[in-house]
């Protein structure tokens, strides 16, 4: 028998639809429109704006100094992806491959940051870059057993000084990292969870190697996985603002920083507006990068790839 489908209950499908759709409208579709008009405004006053329709918030938000931390950002967002995708593919390798009472442990302490607001994870981690933090006594730990092994040797060291890791440009992509690698690692297993593993052991039967089987057969039956991973961690990464305010220093100000002080800070909606639609399009484009290399997957083994 022929499943119906929405064409033959078009009435259903509108009923089913209007509350999506209403929900869109009201919380999506309507603010983004008021916040596309208000950048074409002008700043009146501390807190008032007069619309213009002219383009000189987004003049003045490609000027140089604005265009340079763009380009951090992206530079910023591109390494938290790589660096992701570099830790998260062995660890979600790792959670497939692994018994099933293990997986599921393995899968609970991926999931369980999820539970805690990412403000606190964040401050959690001041605790550990501060100067007398946990990274630093952990290194001084080390340090101080490598000095009693060369004072066997006779060799002196002298006594461990602490580093200064928070307020610097490696805490806040630490602090991104942290926060959204479990947006790679759980995409990436998705995928590995379900492809045949019968490919690896036949590619390894057929006399591959283990790093030929890697590149030629997991790797290519991984790609849905990697790419989604890496938009899902890019996307968001563009815009965030908290982590690099609490961790980062002066070096450290991102496109999202600039946004957040903007509406909060100098009460310059029009301002802010422009630079968040700005970092709209760049966000459309990574989709839109995706879908190019979504479209060139071909099919191997029943898998997309």
């Amino acid at each position: 028998m022929e499943t119906d489908n929405w064409r033959r209950n078009k009435r259903v499908f509108f009923a089913v639809s209007v509350p999506q759709l209403t929900w869109l409208l009201i919380f999506f579709i309507i603010p983004l429109a008021a916040v596309f008009i208000i950048s074409f405004s002008e700043k009146r006053g501390i807190i008032g704006h007069e619309l213009v329709w002219d383009w000189k918030n987004y003049i003045r938000a490609i000027e140089p100094i604005y265009l340079s931390i763009f380009a951090k950002t992206l530079l910023t967002s591109t390494a938290v992806t790589v660096i992701c995708l570099l830790v998260g593919y062995p660890v979600a390798l790792a959670i497939s491959f692994a018994p099933r009472w293990l997986k599921l442990a393995l899968l609970f302490a991926v999931t369980v940051p999820f539970w805690i607001n990412g403000l606190i994870r964040t401050y959690a981690l001041i605790a550990v870059f501060r100067t007398r933090g946990i990274l630093n006594f952990t290194l001084e730990w080390f340090w101080s057993i490598g000095a009693s092994v060369l004072a066997w040797f006779g060799i002196e060291v002298g006594s461990y000084q602490d580093l200064q890791f928070l307020y610097t440009n490696v805490a806040a992509t630490a602090g991104i990292v942290y926060v959204f690698i479990p947006f790679m690692i759980l995409p990436l297993y998705a995928v590995m969870e379900r492809f045949d593993k019968s490919y690896l052991e036949a590619a390894l039967d057929l006399g591959a190697g283990h790093w030929r089987t890697f590149f030629t057969v997991l790797l290519p039956l991984t790609t849905p996985g990697i790419i989604s991973g890496c938009i899902i961690v890019f996307v968001p990464s563009l815009g965030v603002f908290f982590i690099a305010d609490l961790l980062g220093g002066t070096d450290s100000l991102l496109i999202g920083n600039v946004i957040e002080r903007q509406f909060l800070g100098a009460n310059n909606w029009p301002f802010g507006a422009a630079l968040s639609f700005l970092l709209m399009y760049l966000t459309f484009a990574a989709l839109i990068l995706y879908s190019i290399v979504n479209k060139k997957s071909k099919k191997i083994g029943g898998v997309d790839v």
